[in-house]
């Protein structure tokens, strides 16, 4: 049985699929539709022998790599940076075509770096948090954008609480129609966000609760169910790492590293991961050292580092041993310690 390689060019309608054997050799091209039982009925019709079946990272992978896996194919998810070095170096004209061309070839040499696709679990629940956000962040722009409509009128609503803000405005408006028309309707608007807000904070608040996991994590100051459910659903699962210090460089958290000869420069961190869940350690790195009462070792090293560097240093190192600490809680099953040397 000959053994077979397939590389597929994913986008959102048409998928292109090309089949090269072990000698690199093209043994079936065509286009079908972006549907994982199409592909897979497509593969089967050109044989079983295929050894992998790799894609592009991309917005339709979950969904693609699952299919293919249920349908018996070896899917293969390749890290998106790997796929475009392949696709430039080996083409000089792009087009879908010759980017299955490329993939399959790739997919046939074994230099590419697979990409971990998540569980539907992790998926799902990360759909709560980012959905969350989405809310928080039009908050603040619909608000903003209330600010800056009053301030050509001379109109300065200034520092208020969230609770406060509708009242200030609509204070500041009345007795001018044209203005309670139009920053009446942005209001309220933002009323209608607020109450779907609230919706999904309190959906994540009682997922995180009766998660015994996230429940762990949030016993470490400065850590709350943000941060523990954007830790959880980013790693998915913390057998893949095999040293907890892994984490820090796979979420961006450590610095970026050129040399060569005798050269040997150190950048800023490479924010290379996922960007919510290091924000997320960041901010909670900030309360830490910054807000939180409770002195632990991760604190006091922290501090140590702040005396003697900046405090935003200090925060990204404090970051990144927070998710360290946490794939280790995580896989070893062990509670935070407090007094454990950082």
């Amino acid at each position: 049985m000959t053994d077979l390689y397939a590389g597929l060019d994913v986008s959102l309608e048409l998928t292109n699929i090309c089949v090269v054997d072990g000698d690199g050799r093209p043994v079936h091209e065509c286009r079908v539709g972006s549907d994982p039982e199409t592909i897979a009925a497509e593969l089967k019709r050109i044989g079983s022998g295929f050894v992998r079946v790799g894609f592009e990272a991309g917005p339709l992978s979950q969904w693609m790599f699952f299919g293919l896996k249920q349908a018996g194919l070896p899917a293969v998810c390749i890290e998106a940076r790997h796929a475009k070095a392949a696709m430039v170096a080996m083409n000089r004209n792009k087009n879908d075509r010759n980017d299955a061309r490329s993939i399959a070839h790739l997919i046939r040499s074994g230099w590419f770096k697979a990409v971990h696709v998540k569980s539907v679990a992790s998926q799902e629940l990360r759909s709560l948090f980012v959905a969350r956000e989405f809310f928080v962040n039009k908050l603040r722009d619909h608000e903003n954008e209330i600010r800056g409509l009053l301030r050509p009128f001379g109109l300065k609503v200034g520092r208020v609480s969230a609770s406060g803000f509708d009242a200030r405005v609509r204070e500041l408006v009345n007795g001018n129609p044209q203005l309670e028309v139009c920053i009446g309707a942005l209001l309220d608007g933002r009323a209608a966000m607020m109450a779907r807000l609230s919706v999904l904070h309190r959906e994540l608040l009682r997922v995180t609760a009766n998660d015994e996991l996230c429940r762990r994590f949030m016993t470490i100051p400065g850590v709350g169910p943000v941060t523990a459910l954007a830790f959880k659903t980013a790693i998915d699962d913390p057998a893949r790492f095999r040293r907890s210090s892994d984490v820090g460089a796979h979420l961006g958290l450590t610095p970026r590293q050129y040399q060569s000869g005798e050269t040997d420069v150190r950048g800023r961190i490479s924010r290379s991961g996922d960007e919510f869940t290091w924000t997320a350690l960041f901010t909670a790195a900030h309360v830490m050292l910054t807000r939180s009462c409770q002195w632990t070792s991760i604190k006091a090293w922290g501090v140590r580092i702040a005396k003697r560097s900046t405090l935003k240093k200090a925060k990204i190192a404090v970051a990144r041993k927070l998710a360290v600490v946490m794939h280790r809680m995580w896989r070893d099953a062990t509670p935070f310690g407090w007094g454990a040397p950082a």
